[in-house]
């Protein structure tokens, strides 16, 4: 019998092409196919197998909680930081304001003397044109934010007053601002100088004079000396 010759192998030759159809729509029909072979189980110690179906939610689902713990972290930050930048605005407003009161109120100070000499003037009978002058002054002045402090019938307060003359009256039920000898000035909150007044109030020791500010020790620690307040009856210096 005659022997076939042995198939060579040509190295040259390729292996057929294998042409595979994975596309999820049917392209005649324009329905979603199924999978024509089920997923194999994979051999994870985990737990059973997860379907690539269940799978893809839950990955999505794991996305969008991280996306979501994100964004309100983000948020976070981001009120934090506008509240940060609010407080620093006002600080630097209120300081910016804090600045230009003090600058006017050294300003004024310095005029302080000025005001007084046209209250003098006034006092003393000055023609119109140096009350005309004073009067513009004032108004320049008020612009500023420069107020008066100190006014005939206000209740006697230390901080704002200075007592240099104290005259005692029965009928008095508080200490009371009867004449003011020197004008006081602030602006704002700055007080510039403390308006110098003459006081009518109860005698010390009196029921009226307990519990309040006295301004006749507020004289006797400026004077030390009795006789620079003068004793009174009823409003009426005593004679020495």
């Amino acid at each position: 019998m005659s022997q076939e010759p042995p198939i060579r192998k040509d190295p040259d030759r390729r292996p057929p092409v294998v042409v595979r159809d994975r596309r999820r729509i049917d392209p005649v029909t324009l329905q979603p196919r199924r999978p024509t072979k089920p997923a194999e189980a994979s051999s994870t110690s985990n737990g059973p197998a997860v379907q690539p179906e269940t799978a893809e939610p839950r990955r999505a689902q794991t996305e969008a909680a991280e996306l979501r713990a994100r964004n309100a972290e983000l948020t976070a930050d981001l009120q934090r930081l506008k509240a940060e930048y609010d407080n620093y605005r006002k600080r630097v407003r209120r300081d910016r304001l804090a600045i230009r009161e003090i600058a006017v109120a050294n300003v004024l100070a310095g005029l302080l003397p000025v005001l007084d000499a046209f209250e003098g003037a006034r006092r003393h009978g000055a023609d119109t044109g140096t009350g005309a002058v004073a009067e513009v002054l004032d108004e320049r002045l008020a612009a500023l934010g420069l107020q008066t402090v100190g006014a005939p019938g206000e209740t006697f307060d230390p901080t704002v007053h200075e007592a240099l003359t104290y005259h005692s009256s029965r009928r008095a039920t508080q200490a009371v601002c009867t004449e003011v000898l020197r004008q006081g000035y602030r602006v704002g909150e700055h007080l510039l100088r403390p308006a110098q007044v003459s006081v009518t109030g109860p005698p010390a020791g009196s029921p009226a004079a307990d519990g309040q500010d006295s301004a006749s020790d507020t004289i006797s620690a400026t004077h030390p000396d009795p006789g620079a307040v003068p004793p009174a009856d009823e409003g009426r210096p005593a004679s020495t």
